[in-house]
């Protein structure tokens, strides 16, 4: 994940979205924590690196340490 968090822990919107994931998914990655408020932007990766792909949405910090740390496991 890249981006910025505020100070109360909520995660800011980013750029470069389809940049960033066609990166992750060459280096092998295969799941992409990105802000809520960049779901839009996933319609403009190509469809077939998409669905290599698990896109994880997130609001907040805590969510993006659950998802990141443990495997998204409750």
């Amino acid at each position: 994940m890249t981006g910025e968090i505020t100070l109360r822990g909520r995660v800011l919107p980013i750029g470069g979205l389809k940049e960033k994931s066609l990166s992750a998914h060459r280096a092998g990655l295969s799941k992409i924590i990105l802000p809520k408020d960049n779901e839009k932007d996933i319609d403009d990766i190509p469809e077939s690196v998409r669905n290599d792909l698990q896109f994880v949405p997130v609001t907040h910090v805590d969510e993006v340490l659950r998802h990141a740390l443990n495997g998204g496991a409750e």
